[in-house]
């Protein structure tokens, strides 16, 4: 499908058509295609841009990320077809390890998803060989890496289920989402989650690890000073004023 740039949905249907070409090539799930168009929905919610309450928490990622001792940023199919090169190029700055972590899980598909993350980086992507498991979930997600998800401290899980959040928290690790929902179980249960849309999100959190990168006293303080709760009701305000305004 041909789209014009002077279509006034022309990024979004640019996405839209990425996402079924690789839903076709076993990258995406088709339900992948579903949790994509509920984002949507939540992103017109928001205006479409990224607001001040969620340069705050990208800010916080950011922090988050670089005080790490061992940073693991996971890839699902989504994650991969909308934003690969700016999440594994996050993590070449922070020195994060990259883990594949699929719902849809089949050994075909982990190939698929690993090798596709390949063509873009040099990085190391761990996720062929699953040699732990993370206990509190009942699907294929609780499979991961012993040296990857389940040694990792910080966690950042964009576009990821609310079973693994809960799980990552219960097993003491700093879960950080990215998640155009704020009411969802991944933005309650993660200690930071932008509300934003991820090719918005990613770039932002990148431009805060370069500005947090030697300065720690303020990656301390914006780490004291982040309260999650507080910034998803706020998250929640700012949509609702969006919409009164609307009227």
């Amino acid at each position: 499908m041909d789209v014009s740039p002077d279509h006034p949905r022309y990024k979004s249907l640019v996405i839209r058509e990425k996402m079924s070409e690789l839903s076709d090539q076993g990258i995406v799930a088709r339900t992948g295609l579903i949790a994509h168009g509920r984002g949507e929905a939540f992103d017109y919610l928001l205006g479409e841009k990224t607001t001040p309450v969620a340069q705050k928490a990208e800010a916080a990622i950011a922090a988050f990320l670089l005080e790490a001792e061992r940073p693991v940023i996971t890839m699902n199919g989504n994650a991969s077809a909308l934003c690969a090169a700016e999440l594994l190029a996050l993590a070449a700055e922070v020195g994060a390890q990259v883990e594949v972590n699929l719902f849809h899980w089949s050994r075909e598909r982990v190939e698929k998803l690993v090798s596709y993350l390949e063509s873009f980086t040099d990085l190391p992507i761990l996720g062929r060989e699953q040699d732990a498991v993370l206990e509190g979930i009942a699907s294929d997600r609780a499979r991961c890496c012993q040296t990857g998800i389940y040694a990792a401290d910080v966690v950042l899980i964009p576009l990821e289920d609310g079973d693994r959040a809960e799980a990552l928290r219960a097993a003491g690790k700093k879960v950080l989402a990215i998640d155009l929902n704020p009411l969802s179980r991944t933005a309650q249960a993660a200690n930071a989650t932008a509300v934003d849309e991820i090719t918005r999100a990613v770039p932002q959190i990148r431009q805060a690890v370069k500005e947090l990168q030697n300065d720690q006293p303020r990656r301390k303080k914006l780490l004291a000073d982040f309260d999650n709760q507080a910034n998803l009701a706020e998250s929640v305000q700012y949509i609702i004023e969006n919409l009164t305004a609307q009227q």
